[in-house]
């Protein structure tokens, strides 16, 4: 395994981390998987806030080249997609926050501009009806 620079794309976030990568995947030391991506490597599992997920059965998960990208990925049921050789990799968001967010019936916060420049947010008019009009030439 070389070790090489590594983008890590997570919640919108751009995360340049040093990576170890082979043919076979990308290993991510602890710390740099803390600082990328909230989660850390604990005796109990990896730990985020006050939740963790034990890694028991998941023996090659983390080792001493650090923590499988792909298993980690597996492990929190989100959706992983990687370019080894462009050296980026994309984190999903797992089935059930996407479910959650579909069941509060909250649209995600997003700013665009109008015609003139100015920008708007979504959050600017909560609590108000909003016709969204979208339009793509192709």
């Amino acid at each position: 395994m070389n070790r090489r620079e590594f983008v890590l794309l997570d919640d919108g976030k751009v995360c340049p981390v040093a990576a170890a990568v082979d043919g076979n995947g990308v290993r991510l030391p602890p710390a740099a998987l803390c600082d990328a991506v909230g989660w850390e490597l604990k005796p109990q599992g990896l730990c985020k806030g006050g939740r963790c997920v034990p890694i028991g059965g998941e023996t090659d998960l983390a080792n001493v080249a650090g923590v499988d990208l792909a298993g980690f990925a597996r492990l929190l049921a989100r959706p992983l997609a990687m370019d080894l050789d462009e050296g980026v990799a994309c984190l999903g968001a797992s089935a059930a926050e996407r479910a959650a967010q579909l069941a509060s019936l909250k649209a995600p916060d997003f700013t665009l501009p109008d015609l003139g420049g100015q920008l708007h947010s979504l959050s600017e008019y909560r609590g108000t009806k909003v016709l969204l009009v979208a339009y793509a030439s192709w």
